[in-house]
């Protein structure tokens, strides 16, 4: 919900708002290839009435009731950026003397740390964009696509939340800037971030099985079933873990979802026609690239550092999900320009 069915409303609009020759359009356009093709896929055996997830999760036929409610009593636009998050869920302050003007509750936060890097390459990437075309504020008020398309988001694709007060407002460049890093973020970074890593942690189903089949042995047992669980507990375990039917078509499925597929298109790695024609534009997706590079090297310090124990040590995975690049295949890492798998 908060990666895949929100972008939906920002494609719709701008297919219908921002005309192919508009910067915005074509700044966005890379982040949004495929996402409606997987959606459509999702819809067919994913989050459909007894498919993948109805079929293999503990709230069964609900499942995609309650993530509905959860996403009507969570989801805000302004705390989908990643500062706004962080500091949303009790992880980060403001701090303008920390970087990124962020102080971190937990500084051994290899998301929030890593993230807070890619955000800022974002959105100097955005900004040196936004600036190259509307130089004078009054601009973005007076470009009627642009303020169509914004309408459109709110009070169309999110009609449920059109009358929020929290909604940003599009009158400057800096409303832009924030408004298209935070939709390129969720694009890319968020969801490489929660994508990305779902065999690795889950493909081993006893680390994060999806479904209990069966109450703890402790809760109101009867005498039968306490002395059953105290001769052979392994028993116990394997009814509540998920059957073998369950366990492997969710191991199937996450093997899909976290596999690069070899065409995959990373950001910064291959610049757009209409970016290149550009010459500032192009100027600027050369820095935008080169610090994506380097990047790559401040994560691989950062796992090499034997102090950052959530990172590094005995039995703890390296964190690579916000490595901009990678090869094919389940790798753990890499950050595509759009959402399509």
């Amino acid at each position: 919900l908060r990666t895949h069915c929100c972008t939906e409303p920002y494609i719709i609009a701008s297919n219908r708002q921002l005309s192919a020759m508009h910067p915005i359009y074509r700044l966005l356009f890379p982040h949004f290839r495929y996402t409606m093709e997987i959606n459509g896929t999702a819809r067919e055996a994913l989050i459909n009435a007894n498919g993948v997830i109805e079929s293999s999760f503990s709230p069964g036929k609900y499942s995609m009731e309650l993530s509905s409610v959860a996403y009507d009593l969570e989801w805000r636009f302004d705390r989908e950026a990643l500062p706004e998050d962080l500091i949303s869920r009790g992880l980060a302050e403001e701090d303008p003397n920390a970087p990124y003007g962020l102080r971190l509750t937990i500084e051994d936060y290899p998301f929030a740390s890593d993230g807070l890097v890619l955000w800022d390459i974002l959105k100097q990437w955005v900004t040196n964009y936004v600036n190259h075309y509307y130089p004078q504020a009054n601009l973005i008020e007076c470009d009627e696509e642009l303020q169509a398309w914004w309408l459109e988001i709110k009070n169309v694709g999110h009609g449920d939340k059109k009358d929020e007060p929290w909604w940003p407002e599009l009158k400057t460049p800096n409303d832009l800037i924030g408004i298209v890093t935070t939709i390129i973020w969720v694009t890319s970074g968020h969801h490489a971030a929660v994508n990305f890593g779902q065999y690795s942690y889950a493909g081993y189903f006893p680390n994060r099985p999806t479904i209990a089949r069966s109450k703890m042995p402790t809760e109101d047992p009867t005498d039968e079933e306490w002395e059953d669980f105290l001769n052979k507990p392994e028993e116990a375990l394997l009814k509540c873990f998920p059957s073998q039917l369950q366990a492997t078509k969710v191991i199937a499925v996450l093997d899909v979802l976290s596999n690069h597929s070899p065409d995959e298109e990373y950001i910064g790695t291959n610049i757009e026609p209409f970016w290149k024609d550009e010459p500032v534009i192009n100027a600027a997706f050369e820095v935008f690239s080169g610090k994506l590079k380097e990047l790559e090297g401040i994560i691989d310090a950062r796992n090499a550092d034997c102090n950052l124990k959530n990172r590094n040590g005995a039995g703890v995975m390296p964190y690579e999900l916000l490595k901009p690049f990678s090869e094919p295949g389940i790798t753990g890492k890499g950050v595509p320009y759009s959402i399509s798998i």
